[in-house]
């Protein structure tokens, strides 16, 4: 399948895992811009089932409510750069661009935390001074991957035991 047919299977998963679907009818009226956008992408060709799902494969993989968002956040802006070439005039695709972006800013911005991981992706763990100042940082990150949610509810009820 292409970009633009997973695009719009994935749109409402993103919607329905924000509570944006507030009524029956919104969701009915959304299907059907889906519908005709699939229409002026020709979605129905024989070659959008060649490799696969794009995006519906890539969210089974994120499992936890934020890591989700962060994910959920980078498709948003897909799909909107894939809706600025279309022809605005047709009032579905002006209806789903619309519903994108309030999607999109009801999110946080997950760039930022993409940009992080490919920061992370890029380092040169051969070269001597990122080893170095690998070093002198693991044990830090080390005792914040250890650190369950019930120490860190602990940590709070006792600094708040403190302030009396």
């Amino acid at each position: 399948m292409t970009r633009q047919t997973y695009s719009f299977i994935v749109l409402p998963i993103i919607m329905i895992s924000f509570g944006q679907f507030g009524n029956s009818s919104f969701l009915a009226q959304l299907q059907n811009d889906i519908d005709q956008l699939k229409a002026d992408f020709n979605s129905s060709h024989a070659d959008v089932a060649d490799g696969g799902p794009i995006f519906t494969e890539k969210l089974k993989n994120w499992t936890e409510r934020n890591e989700k968002r962060i994910i959920l956040s980078q498709i948003l802006s897909m799909f909107l750069e894939m809706l600025e070439n279309t022809d605005k005039s047709k009032a579905h695709v002006r209806h789903i661009t619309e519903e994108l972006y309030t999607l999109k800013n009801s999110l946080p911005d997950g760039s930022k935390k993409m940009k992080d991981l490919m920061d992370l992706a890029k380092l040169q763990m051969s070269d001597l001074k990122i080893q170095r100042k690998a070093v002198n940082e693991m044990f830090s990150v080390l005792q914040k991957l250890v650190e369950t949610p019930t120490s860190l509810k602990r940590k709070r009820s006792q600094c708040q035991r403190c302030r009396c």
